[in-house]
């Protein structure tokens, strides 16, 4: 029976039965004999089935392979999928028969790192292809998760895709000095029209570009084919079943999908090598100089990070939780300032978040490098850091979504795909799970009710939202009450899968339009900001590098406003802004979400700057306290209106506030219920600031009166007087 089923297996991708690699493992009773072969491990896979070969089997193999009664069983589970047209082949495969135990682990980990199709750190030169349909599809086109734009036939499609008429299609990459090939990731086109990936490939390898070799099946000595993919997204990893030095490696399609083409996208595994006319492979390697831990951390070894720090430095830090996520993970912040726990009156509150979506992992890990460097700088006694922790108070979450992180993690960072682990665990994208308050605020502007009927900031909850069954995430819930409880003055929410700084608001103005200019009040001040973290982050700044998916967003400085990039109803920026005092953008901080952990030196060397030059825009402004003139305390929810601007700002509960604001002069007034307003002139210099701007407010007759009579005390003759004259006036 044994041997009947080897036979089935090792015939399966050429007799049409769709018994491919993934077919013989949900039977679980082989490997399949192309993955062990190769080495192979590919992912969990939805989509149709893997492609039916042409037979070219014997009339006795055929007989004997109808005979099996498992064949029922694969076509039960193909009448699943949600694609029911099978892919075709191009031309014959070559496998051998397994040799190995069935009890091979159903995962390897690649032992090498990517090269840089994803990172962009392989440019477009190094691409090179039999054929391409158009430049859109062009080899450049061929890196791993790369987005294509809405249409079609553009500059920017989502793979590289032969043409028709190609019959033996190539895809080549330069490596551009000897190095060890250990693997390769693919994935089929990204495309919102049509359906195109490569389902089997072979792979060869060349010093010259001139003399190729092949990679070869250990049991036969034959070609390897190595199994691809089944849908266009999920990422599939193969192991070379022995790695290869080599300056060039090229993938050859053999199978694709049924009415497609050869289209794929790719990462490549390969490990540097000594070469002894040139520097070591470490002299090749990206690093930075500081001494931080550079790797991922799931949420178990995240704590005992944040602990690390914690006991490295109590005096400059604090950690505590906002709240749980759906499937019970603490929400941990790191506080850092010379008075952990305090809000000191004058002092700004200033937060860094991370994680939002779980997949786009390089924002969590910056978080977790900043905290380790702030605390070994401040013990150095760097004096830049030394200001930021004594002149602020800084907030670091570095996963708001540790759920989906967990699922992105479990998967590793070549083979999680584009969206694995985006959501939290209910399935919510909680970048759109925030209340949107942009809707009534405008339906309010244009009946002219804001600002004196209706408010121009801290735009109350809708109804619906605080309702008990409203689609509220844990995890969204938390961080709005964290909002509520600290008075922040200014933020940054860290993403991944682009380079580009994104500052509201994200939604657009005309409801249902995709995209469209809508810039806030403060515009200026949030162009201000984007313009700082992106003019310091060093890849954003390198000229000559080339845009991430469709976009070239380098045209306009790398900011862009979030609208009119596209519409984001309910995101946390906007939200900050229109229910606190806090400003806040979105960082894009990389083109590949999950990079892997051997470029986390450089991506924090490319992004170290930046994260501190925007937590000191903080001080850009005025800053001042609003007191009783009476008794000198500070007033809580006092209003700060600046002429001009239609959106205001509040005191916390000491009367201390802050008003982000650009060089320039401007006129402010200080209200309060129960006092009369206070008007003055402030300016803004160029110089760094803030700018001192201070506040005594008066209390009025009446609110006099209501103290003096809640206090039992006589009311004053005179002011008795003033009141019966006020009466007579009405009257």
């Amino acid at each position: 029976m044994w041997g009947l089923l080897l036979a089935l297996a090792a015939l399966a991708p050429s007799v049409g039965l769709g018994l491919g690699a993934p077919s013989a493992s949900v039977l679980g009773l082989i490997p399949s004999a192309t993955t062990e072969a190769t080495g192979s491990t590919p992912a969990p896979r939805s989509g149709p089935a893997q492609p039916s070969g042409k037979a070219n089997a014997t009339s006795e193999q055929q007989i004997r392979i109808r005979v099996i009664k498992k064949k029922k069983v694969i076509v039960k589970k193909r009448k699943k999928l949600i694609r029911p047209s099978p892919p075709v082949t191009a031309k014959p495969m070559v496998t051998t028969s397994p040799t190995r135990s069935p009890n091979r682990p159903e995962k390897q980990e690649p032992g090498c790192p990517p090269l840089g199709l994803e990172s962009l750190r392989v440019s477009d030169s190094q691409f090179e292809a039999s054929s391409s349909q158009s430049f859109g599809l062009g080899p450049h086109r061929g890196r791993l998760n790369i987005q294509s734009g809405l249409e079609d036939g553009d500059l920017y499609d989502g793979a590289w895709c032969a043409e028709q008429q190609d019959t033996e299609p190539w895809f080549q990459v330069d490596a551009r000095n000897p190095i060890r090939f250990s693997g390769i990731v693919t994935q089929g086109r990204n495309s919102i029209w049509r359906y195109d990936w490569v389902t089997s490939y072979k792979v060869q390898f060349s010093n010259d570009s001139r003399t190729w070799w092949t990679s070869r099946n250990h049991s036969s000595g034959m070609d390897a084919v190595f199994p691809a993919n089944s849908d266009p997204e999920t990422p599939v990893l193969n192991l070379l079943p022995e790695p290869q030095v080599a300056r060039f490696i090229r993938l050859l399609p053999q199978t694709w999908f049924q009415e497609g083409a050869p289209c794929l996208r790719a990462e490549i595994l390969a490990c540097p090598v000594s070469d002894p006319n040139d520097l070591p492979p470490e002299a090749h390697s990206l690093g930075s100089s500081d001494p931080l831990d550079f790797r991922h951390h799931n949420y178990k070894a995240m704590r005992k990070l944040m602990k690390e720090v914690n006991e490295q430095c109590p005096n400059i830090t604090r950690i505590y939780s906002i709240g749980k996520s759906y499937q019970g993970l603490k929400l941990y912040v790191m506080e850092m300032s010379d008075k952990p726990g305090e809000h000191e009156l004058g002092e700004p509150e200033v937060r860094y978040v991370a994680g939002m979506h779980g997949n786009e992992a390089l924002g969590r890990e910056l978080l977790l490098l900043l905290m380790q460097f702030l605390c070994h700088e401040f013990l150095r006694g760097n004096p830049r850091v030394t200001r930021l922790l004594t002149e602020m108070r800084i907030h670091l979450l570095p996963s708001m979504n540790p759920d989906g992180y967990e699922t992105a993690y479990r998967r590793g960072s070549e083979l999680v795909g584009w969206a694995e682990g985006r959501w939290n665990h209910q399935g919510i994208d909680l970048n759109h799970n925030f209340a949107d308050l942009n809707t009534p605020l405008w339906d309010a502007e244009d009946d002219g009710l804001v600002p004196h009927i209706f408010p121009n900031h801290h735009v109350p909850l809708p109804t619906y939202y605080t309702l008990p069954n409203a689609t509220v995430a844990p995890e969204t819930r938390a961080v709005i009450e964290w909002m509520k409880r600290i008075p922040f003055v200014l933020s940054a929410n860290l993403h991944g899968g682009e380079l580009v700084v994104s500052y509201p608001f994200d939604m657009t103005r005309t409801p249902w339009a995709a995209r469209e200019l809508t810039p806030t009040p403060d515009d200026a001040v949030f162009r201000w900001l984007s313009t700082v973290y992106a003019g310091t982050n060093r890849v954003m700044q390198d000229t000559d590098r080339r845009p991430c998916h469709n976009q070239d967003f380098s045209l306009h400085g790398n900011i862009i406003n979030g609208a009119d990039w596209h519409t984001v109803p309910g995101s946390m920026n906007d939200f900050s802004y229109l229910h606190t005092n806090c400003f806040e953008v979105t960082v894009e901080l990389s083109c590949d979400k999950f990079p892997h952990e051997n470029e986390l030196p450089q991506e924090w060397e490319n992004n170290k700057e930046a994260l501190l030059t925007y937590l000191e825009q903080v001080r850009m402004g005025i800053t001042g306290v609003v007191r009783d003139k009476d008794t000198q305390l500070g007033i809580a929810d006092a209003v700060i209106a600046v002429e001009g601007i239609n959106h205001d700002v509040t005191t916390a509960w000491g009367g201390d506030y802050w008003r982000l604001l650009t060089p320039g002069d401007y006129t402010v007034t200080a209200s309060a219920e129960g006092y009369h307003s206070v008007t003055q002139t402030c300016r803004v210099p160029f110089e760094e600031g803030p700018v001192p701007c201070n506040f005594m407010l008066t209390k009025t007759p009446k609110q006099r009166l209501r103290e003096l009579l809640a206090a039992g005390v006589k009311v004053p003759p005179d002011l008795r007087r003033r009141l019966e004259r006020l009466r007579g006036q009405k009257d």
